[in-house]
This record gives C-alpha cells, structure tokens and sequence, in this order.
C-alpha cells in the first residue's frame, strides 16, 4: 500500500514537471524579423517578454530563408532596423568593396546575420529566447491568451497577458479562429484604382533561395543530379547575362544570394499550400526545383566552379524556410490600401495619424506568366503602416504581423519585405507593452503615447527622408508630422518616389488653417481678426500662440527672440515679417501648443 502511495506520489510529481507554466507580459510566436524586433522592444519598455521561435536561427526570411540582399528602407534606419543594419555594416566594414554609404543596399550572410540578432537580443533585460521551440495550441484565458510550447520535447504551458503573431504565415490567428482572406482584392472592395474588378485567389510565388559560393576557377562543385530534375524547367535562362545575375546577389566572402525569377528558383503557390497541413510536401517540391536550377547552372550554363556554400546546416545545405511573400490576411481594426500609400491626406480616414512603422520597398509581383495580371505601379512613395493594421478586431491582445497584417494584397506586395516588417516589430512590441504595462486590451489602445514610446526608441513614425535621426528637433518634426498639421511632400524620382519635410520651406497659411480650426475653438476667432496673408509669418505664429495659450504677447516675444539662435539653433534672424520655415514652425508648434497631444483613434478622427 504504502508503495502505491509513493508511486502515485512520483508520478504526479513527474506531470507536474513534464507540463511546467511560465507566466509573462508578452508573448511573441516567431523569430523573424518582424517578431525579433517586437520582442527587443517589449522587453526595452521593460515588460517581461518571452520570445519562441520553431527554428534555431532569428531573423526569419532574412537569414533562416536566404533573403539577405535588403533594399527596402535604405532611406529609412527606423529604430531596431537601423540598429541591426548598423551593426551589419560595422562587422562588414573592412572588408574590401563593401558599400557603407549612407543608403546602400543592405548585403551580409545570412549566418552573421543571424548571429548579430541573437548577440542583440542576448543583451537585453527582460527578455528570454527559446529556439527550436515550436507553438502548439493558443487558447483565450481571460483578457490574455494560454499558449502551448514544446521546450526541449517537454509541453509547457505559457500564460501572456499580449501575445505576438510574428510566424510567417498567421498560424498562431488561424489556430485562435480568426478569418482571413487571400489573393487580390477586388477595386470595389479596397477602393483601388490599380485593384482588378473582381477578386482572384492568386497569391505571390515563394522562392526556395540558395546561397552559392565561388570556389575558382579550377573546381568542380557540381552537385547530385536532383530527383524528378527537368532541364526544360530552366531553358529560359540561356541568352541571359548569367554573370549579371550573379552579381546582382553578391555577399561578401565570394558568395552570391540566388533569387532568381521566371524560370529560375520562383516556385508557384498557392495559399492552401501555406496551410500546415500541405507545407512539408510543399516546401519538399520548392527545394527540389531550386536544387534543379543549381544543377542546371553548374552542368547547363558551365558554372561549375559555383557550389552550395555551407552556410546552413540543413542536409541539402539549403535554407531552413522558403522566402514567403504573401499567405492568408487578417481583417484588423483598419485594412489600409493602396490609397493610403498614394493620398494619405485626402482620405476621410487620416491612419497616418496613427503610424507605427515606415516602408518604401517597392512591391514585387512574383506569379507565372500569365498567371495573374500586371499591376502598373506608379512610382511607390514611401508610407507609414497604421496601428490598426497589426490589431485584430475580435480577438483582443493579438497582435498580427508579417503577411497576416490587415493590408489589401496591392499594399502586402511592399509591407511584406523583411526590413519593413522590423519596422513593423517593433510598432507591435511597444503596442504589446503598452496593453501589458496598463493591464489593458487592445480595445482601449492609446496611439499617442504608444508612438512617443517609439520615439523615445529612436523609431519613425513618418518616412521623412530629409530629416535625419541626427537632428536635435528630429522629434518635433515626426510628432508634428504625425497630426497633420504639416504634411510631407511626395517627390517622384523614377521608380520611386520619397515623402519630404522640406524644412526649409515656408509655410503657407492655407495648410496649417483647416487643422488649428479643427482642434483649437478660438482659431476661427483668430483668423478672422488676423486674417493672415498666404505666407505665415513668424508673427503669425507667436500671435497664434499668445491667443491660444493665453501668453502675454510682449514677453513671448522677447522669449523666443532670445532663445531663436541660442536655444533653438536656427540659422535665420529672428524677424516677425519673415514667411516662417516649416522647421521653426514645427519645433515652436511642437514645443508651444504641442498638437501631438491630442487624442487621436486608431482611424486618426482627433478625439475632444
């Protein structure tokens, strides 16, 4: 008897080992890029954060999948993404030929460059990574969420008052219940001029990457003939400038990313291919093809002496995970479009107010020839991501990122790219902390104070491109920015086109009266009896403040005066009939009336 008592006793005590609980502040589920910076900063704004991801690499598309030649957000070193980028040209720097200028496209090896994360990551408090710890089951527990992990083979048991969606593929939404959509939207539907007429369920071809590697002119790499290998599948290839190609994915170290489009290492998908059950079959026939087009190059195009570099484990030597660059979305609190992009301010909806995160990747269109229709692109100015776009609408503290973000399918061919979804992290990791720290839900978010948490960790908020980190009044600029009072300026240049500040221009009164009439009552007052001339003044605006915060106007004058060059830094004399610059607008505005402080709601409506 006695025995039988202990043995019940033992085996208790071994279920309750075997299903241990962690309870934390944030959970994030993936390790990519996205989900990497929304863990950095959660932890930052000192919530315990727990980050697990299903592979032993971070970094996700950009390391684990190969996608290591990053050109979105050269322009744009926004918070966490400019860290790491800092960091990957500082240990790349000495090496003979590489770029560091200013917005140079962004090339390292997926190794390193998922060992700079970890180092990151490894020196940040409140925060614990667990690799090759894959999710299981997601379950409501309260306002917060229970998550199922497997630690080392064991289930564990995880209590987050937030969690973070950063998989690839929107698996932890599916697995809680929340609807998707997939393919292209139809014009009437988003509101899109570039939209088709009628939705079609066709989604951006993955790609299976390989990174390869020079050995010299003497070697001979050439690999096993793949199974089910059909050199027909790649005869478009002949006639290219193969040379070219390969330099357009050079690394360092001899080494070249292969992305190749057409008939290269595109491989056609479809969004039931992405769904769990169908992925390991899947991604199985997308190796093949990209070991096919290696054998192809070396035996066909006689680049022999180019093999598989050994920068990954895997027994292929492939990547862990395809390049993915479009699955199923979510529906958010808002679904921001094209026309987001494009006219921001003439919306209805302002959800720039709103901004988490900036991108200026031009959008890929990655499918079969004629397979789905072209999308004639004007040039791709760069944008804000709203908050809205990362929030589900009935499933509260669960934040969605990657290719599960409320955006039409014309907006994912951009917001997709790894260095924009880092931006978009870290949008998510202040807005899980946000919800963590006030014992909140994502019901009652505040936008405001989550964008000054953001700023306050050196991320941007609107894709000024001519207003540098550097600058002492680089916050007063985006914060002024992100009310509307002063809008960016969009200036195409070929393909693309940047939003500006122009802080040297001046300020016209017709772009700053429709906004202090919106939130200051006694502005209609104050431009019927000023009735200020097309330029604002620099007298217009110290009589604006006078009125509005009741300053005696004398002395509010000698104040600025004093403190224009020694304080402020301006570079012009102080002179009351002078147009006033967008710059000392913004930094007076910001500092006097300080429109930023307005409550706005996930749409960007100002909120009395």
């Amino acid at each position: 008897m006695v025995k039988k008592i202990f043995l019940i006793l033992f085996l208790l005590n071994s279920s309750f080992t075997y299903a241990q609980t962690i309870k934390t502040d944030i959970l994030v589920i993936g390790g990519g890029a996205s989900g990497t910076a929304a863990a950095i900063q959660g932890a930052r704004s000192k919530l315990k954060t727990l980050l697990v991801e299903p592979g032993p690499w971070l970094g996700g598309s950009m390391t684990a999948g190969g996608m290591c030649v990053v050109e979105g957000n050269r322009d744009l070193p926004s918070g966490i993404w400019g860290e790491f980028r800092k960091h990957v040209r500082d240990f790349y720097k000495n090496r003979l030929g590489y770029d560091t200028t200013y917005n140079a496209t962004l090339r390292f090896e997926p190794y390193t460059g998922a060992a700079i994360l970890k180092k990151i990551t490894d020196t940040v408090k409140n925060l614990t990574v667990k690799l090759n710890t894959p999710f299981t089951a997601i379950e409501k527990d309260g306002t917060g969420w229970q998550v199922s992990i497997t630690i080392n083979n064991k289930k564990t048991t995880v209590k987050a008052k937030v969690v973070v969606d950063a998989t690839e593929t929107g698996d932890v939404a599916a697995m809680a219940g929340e609807a998707f959509v997939s393919g292209f939207d139809s014009a009437q539907d988003t509101g899109e001029d570039l939209a088709p007429q009628t939705a079609l369920p066709r989604i951006q071809d993955i790609t299976w990457i390989a990174i390869l590697k020079d050995f010299g002119r003497g070697a001979d790499k050439t690999i096993a003939k793949p199974t089910g290998y059909d050199a027909g599948n790649y005869a478009c290839l002949k006639g290219k400038d193969i040379g070219k190609m390969l330099n357009d994915g050079r690394l360092p170290n001899d080494k070249y990313m292969i992305k190749w489009a057409g008939c290269g290492n595109q491989y056609p998908t479809t969004a039931d291919d992405l769904k769990p059950a169908n992925r390991d079959a899947f991604y199985a026939k997308a190796r093949l093809h990209t070991l096919g087009l290696i054998y192809y190059l070396q035996t066909e195009l006689g680049f022999k002496n180019i093999g598989i570099d050994d920068e990954f484990p895997t027994p292929d030597h492939l990547p862990f995970i395809p390049y993915i660059r479009e699955a199923e979305r979510t529906k958010g609190l808002v679904r921001m479009t094209l026309n987001d992009v494009y006219k921001p301010y003439d919306r209805e909806s302002k959800l720039y107010r709103t901004s988490i995160a900036v991108g200026d990747a031009s959008p890929g269109q990655h499918y079969g020839e004629g397979t789905a229709p072209k999308t004639n692109y004007p040039p791709f100015i760069a944008y804000s991501i709203p908050l809205g776009a990362i929030v589900l609408k009935d499933l509260d503290n669960l934040l969605v990122t990657e290719k599960a973000m409320s955006v039409s399918h014309l907006v994912n061919a951009s917001s997709m790219y790894p260095s924009v979804q880092m931006s978009i992290g870290q949008g998510a990791g202040a807005t899980a902390a946000f919800c963590a720290f006030f014992k909140t839900t994502t019901k009652r978010l505040n936008v405001r104070l989550i964008q000054g948490e953001l700023l306050d960790f050196k991320a941007w908020l609107l894709p000024f491109t001519d207003i540098k980190q550097s600058d002492p009044y680089f916050r007063s600029m985006q914060q002024v920015g992100a009310t509307g009072l002063l809008k960016g300026i969009q200036q195409v240049k070929g393909n693309s086109a940047k939003l500006l500040f122009m802080p040297d221009s001046v300020v016209n009164t017709a772009e700053v009266e429709p906004f202090f009439k919106e939130i200051y009552a006694r502005a209609f007052l104050w431009f019927n009896k000023e009735k200020p001339a097309e330029k604002f003044t620099q007298g217009n605006l110290l009589s604006f403040i006078s009125e509005i915060t009741l300053t005696e106007p004398k002395s509010l004058q000698i104040s600025i005066q004093k403190a224009w060059k020694t304080q402020y830094k301006f570079t012009s004399d102080f002179d009351m009939n002078r147009p006033i610059t967008r710059r000392e607008f913004a930094i007076l505005a910001n500092k006097f009336l300080n429109p930023f402080a307005r409550t706005v709601d996930t749409t960007g409506r100002m909120v009395n």
